[in-house]
């Protein structure tokens, strides 16, 4: 058995001036909005969720990205909203939001 239920990577690299990264499209901060909500929800730690940060995932121009393991889930997303919705169906619901899968 995996260690954390759910582990949730979000692209946080940063590149030069012009090129395309999630980290450039607000990635740290989402990132650090759903880190704070799975912790307010009481779902992160062990057997539960993990939200991390990661280098490059090679979908720049599909980013912003995250991926959901164990499951292998990649997703964009824009703002807030779209990390809630991510949360609430993925995570506590089991189910893949379509609109944002990548």
């Amino acid at each position: 058995m995996s260690h954390f239920a759910h582990h949730v990577f979000f692209c946080c690299n940063q590149r030069g001036p012009g090129e395309a990264c999630c980290n450039a499209l607000g990635a740290s901060e989402l990132r650090n909005y759903a880190k704070e909500r799975v912790k307010a929800l009481g779902i992160s730690g062990s057997g539960q969720v993990r939200v991390n940060s990661a280098g490059c995932l090679d979908r720049c121009d599909q980013g912003p990205v995250l991926v959901i393991y164990p499951e292998a889930v990649w997703y964009t997303y824009i703002d807030r909203e779209d990390i809630d919705e991510i949360i609430d169906q993925h995570l506590l619901q089991g189910r893949v939001v379509e609109r944002l899968r990548i």
